[in-house]
């Protein structure tokens, strides 16, 4: 292919171009589907993530949705033949611009590392085609507001891939908040623990791959960086990127998204948070990673109330989610059969509301037990077909992404940081309040 422009300022150039589109609106044409038609899937990284995702989209489009993967891109050479065998697609490259180049390509789904999940995706509907972004939505909050303002431009759909946002806990939760079980929303907590001998993110690395390989185990190396900093191939940073802040914010993107996008589904809106401030280290794990393996979140709201998350990759033991109110908390249930799913939410009125929450719903604690939902990819193919706004849509996506890029800011900076809702923009001032407390 040719590479007539270079691929770093290939990058800016479209990430530059985006931050323009709050006033214009993109006349972008895909394939129109028929009834009979297969949703037809590009795949943009095919490592640990993009494989998995790529199975059950293949899954997914062989029974619930039709679908199928019909392209698939990777920068190491031997991923993107597995996956091109596995998927049986009939095209395979290295370089994501010929994906997105061919016509007949509904959607795409971005799991690469953090860094290109902007750029492509902007480029990818500006092309035409609907997405679905892995979390996080991108490396920063302000490439997360060119990509909603490019899906707001475009009218592409726009998934970001949290799959628990699907899951049915944070509906049941939704529901009890506007039901009235917990009165004025104060306070909602979490934790994302874990812990392994080799230390989070210390996947295996392919000894004999890399730039100057050839074959199979073939790295385009300068793809692989894009915009991030120039520097020589190193193994580490492209096996365990997640370690890194060139290409990820480790803990916050990773595993806090999971909870901050669920969240702002709960809340009954999705919100920017009013204040971030983020602690911790590298407590445990001593291995030449930048990220911290311990981290702590606390963000204030308009509307009054906060979110605590905790969590460390040295310590698996969980704290259960609760959301607290004036009078009653939501507690998230973990089923104890599978790790990280949980079976049920039960709603408990504090002192002051018993009596009028047990006239009101029959019990001094309500349980509500959670049940199947349409999964992740079952809604977005779904959403590609039908145009409706799918579970994680980039406006809501955006708001969650503003919390967790502010609390990486917040840490690597050290100070205290404010997102100005009216220019959308973070400072290290306080801001007044859009909205009164009430």
């Amino acid at each position: 292919m040719s590479n007539k422009i270079a691929r770093r300022d290939f990058v800016k150039t479209g990430l530059a171009a985006a931050g323009t589109t709050a006033a214009l609106r993109y006349n972008v044409h895909g394939r129109v589907l028929g009834a009979n038609d297969r949703i037809n899937i590009g795949m943009l990284g095919v490592g640990g993530r993009g494989s998995s995702v790529m199975r059950e989209a293949i899954q997914v489009g062989n029974t619930t949705r039709p679908a199928q993967v019909v392209a698939v891109c990777d920068v190491y050479r031997k991923r993107m033949n597995g996956a091109k065998a596995l998927s049986k697609a009939e095209f395979g490259s290295l370089d994501y611009r010929e994906v997105l180049a061919r016509k007949d390509i509904d959607a795409v789904v971005i799991a690469t590392p953090d860094h290109w999940h902007a750029p492509m995706a902007i480029e990818a509907m500006k092309a035409g085609k609907a997405v679905y972004l892995e979390k996080p939505m991108t490396h920063t909050v302000e490439e997360a507001k060119k990509v909603a303002e490019v899906q707001k431009a475009t009218g592409k759909v726009l998934q970001v891939g949290s799959q628990t946002t699907s899951s049915d806990q944070w509906w049941k939760a939704r529901k009890a908040i506007q039901d009235g079980m917990i009165g004025q929303l104060l306070m909602s907590q979490g934790s994302y623990h874990r812990n392994s001998i080799e230390g989070e993110w210390n996947w295996p690395i392919d000894k004999n791959a890399g730039p100057d390989a050839k074959g199979d185990d073939f790295i385009d190396w300068k793809m692989w960086l894009g915009s991030a900093p120039k520097r020589a191939y190193d193994a580490d940073r492209f096996f365990r990127f997640r370690k890194y802040w060139d290409y990820s914010g480790g803990i916050a993107t990773d595993l806090f998204y999971h909870v901050v996008a669920p969240l702002n589904i709960c809340w009954g809106e999705a919100q920017f948070p009013h204040k971030v401030m983020a602690s911790g280290g590298v407590y445990v794990f001593k291995d030449g990673r930048e990220v911290p393996d311990t981290f702590h979140l606390l963000a204030e709201f308009p509307k009054g109330h906060s979110l605590i998350l905790s969590s460390s990759m040295a310590n698996s033991t969980h704290i259960p989610g609760l959301i607290r109110g004036h009078e009653g908390t939501i507690m998230m249930v973990p089923d104890g059969k599978f790790e990280g799913r949980v079976s049920q939410i039960s709603v408990t009125p504090e002192k002051i509301a018993r009596k009028s929450f047990v006239e009101k719903f029959g019990k001094e604690e309500v349980t509500l037990q959670t049940e199947q939902r349409e999964n992740h990819m079952e809604n977005f193919l779904r959403c590609v077909r039908s145009g409706e706004k799918p579970v994680l849509d980039a406006q809501t996506a955006y708001r969650a992404m503003v919390t967790i890029g502010m609390a990486v800011q917040s840490y690597r900076e050290g100070r205290v940081l404010y997102f100005n809702e009216s220019t959308q923009r973070v400072t290290d001032k306080p801001v007044e309040l859009l909205q009164a407390r009430s």
